[in-house]
């Protein structure tokens, strides 16, 4: 596939990276030289200087050919005016990111699409409604729901108490009736697709396909109790940070932290029923005045990586129940892990969940890139005839570092095993490592 990304900042970066070692052919499109010279020594791209709201440049990129441009810099005008101007010059697809939640009304969405740009992603937006999730479910690191619901994955540490540590994965025989089954497991910094005599050992990281009915059991198998959020703090007055107040001060009591007065005071006048606390959420002796180590969660939300990593890990210290903690530098996301933040939030990994599935030839519904793992869990729907309904699962073939987790048809909800038949039109859940992403997909197509 053809891709042109306008706009290398951390983002499109991020994106080139990760679409170039996917085989695809691409072209970033910035006005900034050492930009570009720098994705350039990272990813296999072609470059093209200059200003992407304008017909030479965006011509120059070869728009018209392109099958998906992508705008992503950090100008919300200058990714609307270069989407609709790719799509009037040929490109078949054209995604723009924003930053204005008005955008995203139904009535207001569809303009956008009668002038060409078919999807909008707001990634602050997408962060917050990720972080509001996993604070529903506060015994996982992550947490993703498939075919509305019925199939989700759940990703948790297992505690020392858990009754899985020592048992052999093979003491678990995985039937169509089975209540969930583990795709992969993290380990010293690694991913792998286990084995029937592969164990459970305590700190390992899960992650599980489970069916919806059987989710309080699943996670009862971690060793760590759900925590009824009542109380919370949020450090960083961010547009992740508002939405998540926005979202939770009707239910759930919470403090917002930011150490600028002037917008700790316009935030008074946003958030009516957050208290809005004006200091340096570095002070420790402040913080624990207002309370931290009485809070059922945490939820650091700064523009610094290293602010809210070092934060994070001082609420957990100080009893907070649940720490969450937004790191965009990737490079500081072990660190983070291996410190004892709860769960890591990033803005590039959740919008290039959004972006990925329109890069693949199969039918997609949903992709999730995982935050402690390279691998991805996709949703397909499976096509008539394809490869996947000619065998069993033990007969496909299926590559050895990905594997079918579960599988939804019409009302029936299955936990897929080696005699599970898959048929035309189901959605079929998946986890893949990075080298069986491009392949998976043939299955099913």
């Amino acid at each position: 596939m053809k891709i042109v990304i306008a706009g290398i900042g951390e983002m499109g970066s991020h994106l080139a990276q990760m679409l170039s070692g996917n085989g695809h052919d691409i072209t970033v499109v910035d006005a900034e030289p050492k930009a570009l010279a720098d994705v350039a020594s990272l990813a296999d791209v072609i470059t093209v200087e200059g200003d992407t709201t304008t017909f030479a440049v965006l011509r120059k990129a070869s728009v018209r050919k392109c099958d998906l441009f992508i705008a992503v810099h950090p100008v919300e005008n200058d990714n609307i005016l270069s989407a609709i101007m790719a799509k009037q010059l040929g490109a078949k697809k054209v995604i723009a990111r924003i930053d204005n939640n008005e955008y995203l009304e139904p009535n207001n969405k569809e303009m956008f699409i009668n002038m060409g740009i078919d999807y909008l992603f707001y990634p602050e937006r997408i962060a917050a409604e990720e972080v509001i999730s996993l604070l529903g479910h506060t015994s996982t690191t992550e947490f993703v729901d498939f075919s509305g619901g019925r199939l989700s994955l759940v990703v948790f540490r297992l505690a020392p108490n858990s009754p899985l540590i020592g048992r052999e994965l093979s003491s678990f025989t995985v039937q169509e009736d089975s209540i969930y089954r583990t795709v992969a497991i993290s380990r010293d910094g690694k991913t792998i697709i286990p084995h029937g005599t592969d164990s459970y050992m305590a700190d390992d990281m899960l992650y599980i396909i489970a069916r919806h009915d059987s989710l309080s059991e699943v996670l009862s198998l971690s060793g760590n109790g759900d925590v009824e959020i009542k109380n919370m703090m949020i450090l960083g007055g961010s547009r992740i940070g508002v939405q998540i107040a926005q979202a939770m001060q009707e239910s759930v009591n919470i403090k917002l932290i930011d150490y600028n007065a002037d917008k700790a005071y316009r935030l008074a006048e946003q958030l009516e029923k957050t208290l809005i606390i004006n200091e340096d959420g570095r002070n420790t002796e402040a913080m624990m005045e207002e309370g931290l180590s009485n809070m059922d969660a945490f939820v650091a939300v700064t523009g610094r990586s290293e602010t809210n990593i070092l934060t994070a890990m001082l609420a957990k210290r100080m009893g907070a129940k649940k720490v969450i903690a937004e790191v965009e530098n990737l490079n500081y996301i072990n660190l983070a892990d291996s410190v004892g933040v709860d769960t890591i939030i990033n803005k590039k990994l959740v919008s290039a969940s959004n972006i990925f599935r329109f890069t693949m030839d199969t039918d997609v519904l949903a992709i999730k890139c995982l935050t402690g793992s390279d691998a991805e869990v996709m949703e397909f729907i499976v096509k008539p005839n394809s490869p996947a309904t000619k065998s069993p699962i033990k007969e496909l073939g299926f590559p050895a570092d990905a594997t079918i987790g579960g599988i939804v048809r019409g009302d029936k909800v299955f936990i897929a095993s080696g005699t599970t038949q898959i048929s035309a039109y189901d959605r079929v859940v998946v986890f893949a490592m990075p080298s069986a992403i491009a392949k998976v997909g043939d299955y099913f197509n």
